[in-house]
């Protein structure tokens, strides 16, 4: 590549362009287009352009599926789905935020690794306008995005694949314009805030019962 950040990138509330790549090599074009150790967000947020918030929380929830990288990624996650609830059109993080950064290694091994299962996904993603292909449906995803952003955030045994698979999902179908996969997406966010509720609620109700019983 030259060196510039021409990726061409689907954007939400419009209509994909017809050689779009597949997520996973977009990925690996981000990751190549930094020559550097590490990328940054606010790099990875200028190379998606404006309007790209699926694109941008679908990489904030690939590093977060790693060990110990959930809580660093959930907050940016949790400020760009609080944006698109409210109805901005384009994604802002602050300066702090903006300095966080993965290992562009990282990013590559997430792209090569996830490639598999995202060609599946894709294979039955394409432009379907539909309810969540509105205004509506970006509001909905924002916020359900906060939802599992604060699941991402607070420890618990199990707590982070359910949520983020299903917002992985939902990302998919707001890039590629497909509400019937938003809307299998927003079904499996919210069965997975549920398991990962319930189980941080039991998990609340035994930490509770062992200070009663020593206490």
């Amino acid at each position: 590549m030259d060196g510039t950040t021409t990726i061409p990138l689907p954007v939400s509330g419009g209509t994909p362009h017809e050689d779009t790549a597949p997520i996973s090599r977009i990925v690996a074009e981000v990751a190549a287009t930094f020559p550097g150790e590490r990328i940054t967000l606010g790099e990875m947020a200028e190379a998606f352009g404006d309007r790209a918030f699926g694109l941008l929380i679908l990489l904030l929830l690939l590093p977060s599926l790693l060990p110990g990288m959930a809580s660093v990624f959930g907050l940016p996650m949790l400020l760009l789905g609080a944006q698109m609830g409210l109805g901005r059109r384009v994604p802002r993080l602050p300066a702090f935020m903006a300095r966080r950064s993965i290992k562009r290694t990282d990013l590559l091994r997430l792209a090569g690794a996830s490639s598999k299962w995202l060609r599946k996904l894709e294979r039955h993603v394409r432009p379907r306008p539909g309810p969540f292909t509105t205004p509506f449906g970006d509001r909905l995803f924002g916020w359900l995005t906060v939802y599992v952003a604060i699941m991402l955030i607070l420890p618990g045994p199990g707590t982070n694949g359910p949520p983020a698979f299903g917002n992985i999902v939902m990302a998919l179908g707001l890039v590629e314009h497909d509400s019937r996969t938003m809307g299998w997406g927003i079904a499996l966010t919210v069965a997975g805030c549920v398991f990962a509720t319930v189980v941080l609620g039991l998990l609340c109700w035994l930490g509770m019962e062992a200070l009663n019983f020593v206490f």
